[in-house]
């Protein structure tokens, strides 16, 4: 994985070094000398990633890493400190503000490789997501300004798999103490278990469980459905390095060093879990916004565009199989007097009923939509030309048969519809082709006295085969 490397340290040979090493593994470099100077690169192109030196003059790397992580546009950069600084302190100093990642010099180079490709993996995966909600913000599908990833990292369910002793009572107490909740678990068949049962936030899994191979676990839980998203921190032995490069490359998120550091634990738990909630976020916004697109808000039902787009679909796969495809379109007769008469509040609830109604007298397979206004439309496959009159006679009698309650009149209006029948044919090229047919035919039912259901005769279901694929269908 190839990406955009910032390298800021005020010392040229240890710029150098990085760079060729860097370089070698075909990632692109920049470099910068300062930290005005990193931040005037970030500004005008932003890497994918920054490993920033601590000590330099005038700004030293931790006010660097906060502005980066202050400002929303560069917020989401991967910071990797490396430095001289070797204390706990430091670390847990520089986690505060915010970097991904602290590595001591001299830096191994297969520990150095693996956490670039590791943040920036998850980088791009959080670019995608943040895309695709910016994209729904500029359409204001949610009505809110965007996603914000404020969030103190407590309030966590957690898992923590690790052998049975002082160490995992320490970590227990220490996640306890800041708010989070930890489940524990002392082998990889109960971790595997539980995560399955419980949704985490965070799983923390140790490399030195008794008599198994941590890594696999790590394996295992993001093969599978449930976990598969939940970051893993990992525990290690100091210098296991290979087993930490393999841990980066199955999917792992972090890593804490044996012994463990309860201040460096609660920040690496934060920061993961501050991560894992605001994707959670993203993706469920882009769901909402993506419903919203595709989801008449009043009734719930599928709109227009997603109705042409299925119908697509729908007589794409009729040039293959030949099997009929009906549409019914039907609208509500008289629907402006009810709102005239009555009001719109009055209206939108007959809306919200015939739709109900409509779905009710449907099979699984079939699908309802709202086409605009009070119009809408029932898309079945599979579906003949008297099989999809006996259902539009149905949804007829279905919605004139009871009154429908409307604000202020309990006793509720008794309302009708009109419905056209019209079944896909060799002149349909579109699904526009196939609806005009099926407008007509309600336009006739209402010509003909409303309450009524017409059926399309030029173009019958019964013409499919096919053959007329080849015919460019």
């Amino acid at each position: 994985m190839s990406a955009r490397v910032l390298v800021v340290d005020d010392i040229p040979v240890n710029v150098r070094l990085l760079e060729a090493k860097l370089s070698a593994e075909y990632f692109d470099v920049v470099t910068a000398g300062s930290g005005a100077e990193a931040l005037d690169v970030i500004a005008a192109n932003p890497p994918d990633i920054v490993l920033l030196d601590v000590m330099m003059p005038e700004m030293d790397g931790f006010e660097v890493c906060r502005r980066i992580k202050s400002n929303p546009k560069t917020s989401h950069i991967p910071v990797v400190m490396v430095t001289a600084l070797s204390d706990t302190a430091d670390r847990v100093r520089g986690l505060e503000a915010g970097a991904d990642d602290f590595l001591t010099k001299p830096v191994n180079d297969l520990a150095l490789f693996a956490r670039v490709r590791s943040l920036v993996r998850l980088k791009t995966v959080m670019d995608e997501w943040r895309l695709r909600e910016e994209t729904c913000s500029e359409f204001d599908l949610l009505g809110m300004g965007g996603v914000s990833d404020v969030d103190e990292g407590n309030d966590a369910d957690i898992l923590l798999v690790e052998t049975p002793g002082p160490t995992a009572d320490r970590i227990v107490e220490s996640l306890q103490r800041v708010g989070n909740r930890v489940t524990t678990a002392a082998c990889g068949a109960d971790a595997l278990e539980l995560s399955r049962s419980k949704p985490f936030d965070l799983l923390i899994v140790s490399l030195s469980l008794s008599g198994e191979d941590g890594l696999r676990l790590c394996s295992q839980l993001r093969s599978q459905e449930e976990t598969r998203q939940i970051p893993i921190l990992l525990i290690i032995d100091d210098f296991d390095t290979p087993r930490l490069v393999k841990g980066f490359d199955i999917g792992a998120n972090d890593y804490l060093i044996r012994p463990v550091d309860q201040n460096e634990l609660i920040a690496r738990s934060r920061t993961q879990i501050r991560r894992r909630r605001y994707q959670d976020r993203l993706r469920t916004n882009y769901q909402r916004s993506l419903s919203l697109a595709l989801t008449d808000s009043l009734t719930g039902l599928y709109n227009r565009r997603y109705t042409i787009r299925h119908l697509e679909g729908l007589m794409q796969r009729l040039c293959d199989n030949g099997k009929p495809l009906s549409v019914l379109l039907f609208d509500i007769d008289h629907f402006k007097s009810v709102n005239d008469t009555y009001g719109h509040a009055a209206g939108d609830e007959v809306l919200k009923v015939i739709a109900q109604r409509a779905s009710a007298n449907l099979r699984t397979t079939d699908m309802v939509a709202r086409f605009g206004g009070e119009e809408f439309v029932v898309v079945m496959a599979d579906t003949s030309r008297d099989l999809a009159a006996m259902v539009a006679e149905r949804i007829r009698e279905r919605v004139a048969a009871e009154p429908i309650p409307i604000p202020d009149n309990p006793a509720g209006i008794r309302v009708s519809v009109s419905i056209g029948v019209a079944v896909a044919g060799k002149g349909d090229a579109t699904p526009d082709d196939l609806l005009r047919r099926a407008d007509a035919a309600m336009y006739r039912a209402k010509a003909a006295g409303r309450n009524r259901v017409e059926i399309d005769e030029n173009n019958p279901g019964d013409e499919i085969a096919p053959a007329r694929a080849a015919n460019g269908f």
